[in-house]
Order: structure tokens, then C-alpha cells, then sequence
């Protein structure tokens, strides 16, 4: 049904616009849907929102086949073949500048979740320009592609609320250290709106495992469900990275006495 709507010229623009959506399911998507994506998002006579929906929808694939590798590709929705066309693809329409800018924001956005080479430059080029839209978009492109910690710091302080989540979550992905206080703010002020506070849960136990436990605690007592599961969920990962420091400290000292 998806790959009518998505291959039928006389496609409403709301149907074509649910199907772009609802093709990027990582349950649903397989190569043929990845091609019909493929092909809407090169077209110049799709509207810009149904293109930026179709890059937009590739990218939970590419990341989770560039994090599982193709060793048993038969547990993957797309071939390691459509992966790369899908990356080459999307690395071409980039750099196309007759190529709308919410799309093309939209393709680095969708293609940084599998990193590769061109874009730590890409990157840094839409960071450092004036555009506040470009400026979000590398923010949320910092989350995946490493090196950018400075970056991060800078962008916690930015006055959008959107720049300032996404560095948020980017902070925990990388395990910024220095981040830690504006983490452990957010935590601690009743003002922090439910979205950034989740953020912030998810980030503080990557960020300090053994200090994120005990600010967790008093969280753990709220009356929002999401917060509950959210602060459990960082409480388990939480105590796996600190297991996994105790590991590591045994290991050494087992080592020094060999």
C-alpha cells in the first residue's frame, strides 16, 4: 500500500506526505520502499515538505545498518547494496546546491546518522554560518558524527530551545564530562520543561553514571509516567556502566599482580 501511494503520480499530497512517514519505519522499510524514497526525494516536482519527509525517513535505516553491520544480512530491512546507493545517494543531492535548503538539510540530517568522512566538514559548515536552521540541524548532526564536544558546550547555551535540546542529547551520546553541570541543572530545576528533562535523564547517566543514580532518585517519585520510565531506564544504565567500571578496575589490579 505504501509503495502505491509513494509510486502513484496522483497521489494526494497528504497521502504522499503520510506514506513518506510511515515508509521509514524501521519494521517496514525494505529496499524497494527505500528506492521509492530514493526517488521522490530527487524529484523537483515533489514539494519541499514530501522530499524533506522522504530524506528524513531514510535515516533510521542507515543508522541501524551502519550499527549492525551486514554480517548476518538476512536480520537487516534493506542489502548492503542499497545502503551504500542510499549513502552515495544522499551525499550527491547534498552537495547539489540547486537543491532546496530544508532539504538539504534534511539529507544531512538523515545521512549523518551512519557517518562517513564528508561530514565533520559539513558540519562545521552549517555550525558556523548565520542561519539559525542550519545551525539546528548541526547540532543534531553533532549527536552522530564525533568531534564536536566544543561545540556542544557552546550550543547548551544557545538561547533556541531547539538547539539547546538537541546539544543536550548530543552531550550524553558522547559522554561530555564537561557538560555534567548544565546537566545536572536541568535535573535539579523544577523549571525545565518535560522534554529537556528527559533529555537530560537520558544524558546524565552517560555523561556521570555513578553521580546520575543519586540525583535520579527524587525524579523517580514523579507523577509523570515518562519521567519514571525514563529515570529507570537511566537508573539500569546507570548502574551497567558503574558494574562495568568496577569490572574494569578489577581487571587491572588482577593484571598487576601477574
Amino acid at each position: 500500500m505504501l509503495l502505491d501511494v509513494l509510486r502513484n503520480g496522483r497521489s494526494s499530497e497528504s497521502d504522499r506526505l503520510l506514506a513518506t512517514e510511515f515508509a521509514g519505519d524501521i519494521t517496514v522499510i525494505n529496499d524497494e520502499l527505500a528506492d521509492a524514497l530514493l526517488s521522490i526525494l530527487r524529484s523537483g516536482e515533489k514539494s519541499e515538505e514530501v522530499r524533506g519527509s522522504a530524506a528524513i525517513s531514510l535515516g533510521p535505516v542507515l543508522e541501524h545498518a551502519d550499527t549492525q553491520g551486514f554480517e548476518e544480512a538476512d536480520d537487516l530491512p534493506i542489502s548492503e547494496h542499497t545502503f551504500r546507493r542510499i549513502q552515495e545517494s544522499l551525499h550527491g543531492l547534498y552537495v547539489d546546491a540547486t537543491i532546496p535548503k530544508d532539504v538539504r538539510r534534511r539529507i544531512l540530517e538523515a545521512s549523518a546518522r551512519a557517518p562517513q568522512a564528508w561530514h565533520q566538514d559539513a558540519v562545521r559548515t552549517a555550525y558556523a554560518g548565520d542561519d539559525e536552521a542550519w545551525g539546528l540541524t548541526a547540532v543534531f548532526c553533532m549527536r552522530f558524527v564525533r568531534g564536536f564536544d566544543e561545540q556542544i558546550l557552546e550550543a547548551l547555551d544557545s538561547k533556541n530551545p531547539d538547539i539547546h535540546y538537541e546539544a543536550v542529547l548530543a552531550a550524553g551520546n558522547w559522554g561530555v564530562d564537561t557538560a555534567w553541570p548544565h546537566v545536572a541543572a536541568l535535573l535539579a530545576s523544577e523549571g525545565t520543561d518535560k522534554p529537556l528533562l528527559l533529555a537530560a535523564i537520558d544524558a546524565a547517566a552517560s555523561i556521570r553514571p555513578h553521580e546520575a543514580a543519586e540525583m535520579l532518585e527524587d525524579l523517580a517519585d514523579s507523577d509523570d509516567e515518562d519521567i519514571v520510565a525514563a529515570v529507570h531506564e537511566a537508573m539500569a544504565m546507570a548502574e551497567g556502566a558503574s558494574g562495568e567500571d568496577a569490572d574494569d578496575d578489577f581487571d587491572d589490579d588482577d593484571d598487576s599482580l601477574h
